[in-house]
């Protein structure tokens, strides 16, 4: 006797949900308890510098962050460079990706070469791109200079605007790879019959790119948004060893911000409530950007 669809899809469900609990219970036990904790200690005041013992605040933390000037500072810089580098590693990492999308001969190796940037230590690159801006011994000064753009050297991490300016030049270097990575993958999956087709038609490149292209890939360049997104609001290594937010808080972002509050003057109420917001603010662009990846798949058809 053949069994109905519904109950053939009921057993795949509950098949599915039994495979699904352990990690489930994984995530709870490594994500849901310090994120729980956090939302209790942000309710509290706590600071082992004046008093040991928590007190029940209420909103207070929450009331406290309305008026620092610091924190709002802080979210500025961290929009800033969050957008400002989204963007170009968005662009570059699309023109990256069409062209490791080409038959030439060493594909295989140029796209290996071109994952090395995202593969080395976050750290190490910062070191790197911190002596690279260095006002008397960097090389991008030494470089202007030759070509005599410059007639002394600028002190790059040292002014406000150029400081930002050479962070955010040094993420687009070591993100744009992965980026590109992900579009790609989304540019082998679509058929080239499609651009045959079109280009019978008599469209040109730009026309198959802006008609086939970016609407097949829109849901790989929203995932990638979304993984560019969290991380760079949540950058700290970089910036901590570039500049150290510096300088006069002009690259400070909320997760230094944040260390800071926490690690240096030991405030932990105040510290959970920042990380409250945080995630708050990561998780309404998570939400939006998973309503806009199913819209996507909708319109495109791509499961």
């Amino acid at each position: 006797m053949v069994q109905p669809n519904s109950t053939i899809r009921s057993r795949e469900k509950m098949t599915g949900w039994f495979l699904v609990i352990p990690a489930l219970l994984i995530l709870l036990l490594v994500y849901a308890f310090p994120i729980g904790r956090a939302f209790w200690l942000s309710f509290l005041t706590q600071n082992l510098g004046t008093e040991l013992q928590p007190e029940f605040n209420g909103i207070g933390n929450y009331i406290r962050m309305i008026g620092d000037g610091r924190f709002w500072q802080t979210i500025l810089n961290t929009t800033v460079f969050t957008l400002s580098s989204l963007v170009l590693e968005l662009v570059l990492g699309m023109g990256v990706a069409l062209m490791l999308n080409q038959a030439f001969r060493g594909r295989g190796i140029v796209r290996t070469i071109a994952i090395i940037p995202w593969a080395l230590p976050t750290a190490l690159i910062a070191l790197t791109w911190r002596w690279i801006f260095n006002d008397q011994y960097g090389v991008w000064n030494d470089i202007l200079l030759r070509l005599g753009i410059i007639d002394q050297g600028i002190n790059w991490l040292g002014q406000p605007t150029t400081a930002m300016m050479a962070v955010i030049a040094a993420d687009v270097w070591k993100t744009t790879s992965f980026v590109s990575i992900l579009l790609l993958a989304g540019l082998q999956s679509i058929p080239e019959d499609l651009y045959e087709a079109h280009s019978i038609d008599g469209a040109s490149t730009w026309q198959s790119f802006r008609q086939i292209t970016l609407p097949l890939l829109l849901p790989q360049i929203l995932i990638a948004t979304l993984f560019r997104f969290a991380q760079a609001f949540g950058i700290f290594d970089l910036v901590q060893v570039m500049t150290g937010g510096g300088p006069a808080g002009s690259t400070e972002m909320v997760s230094l911000y944040i260390y800071s509050t926490v690690m240096r003057y030991l405030d932990f109420g105040y510290g959970a409530a920042l990380v409250v917001v945080t995630f708050l603010i990561l998780l309404g662009v998570v939400l939006l950007a998973n309503y806009l990846l199913s819209r996507a798949r909708n319109v495109t058809g791509v499961e």
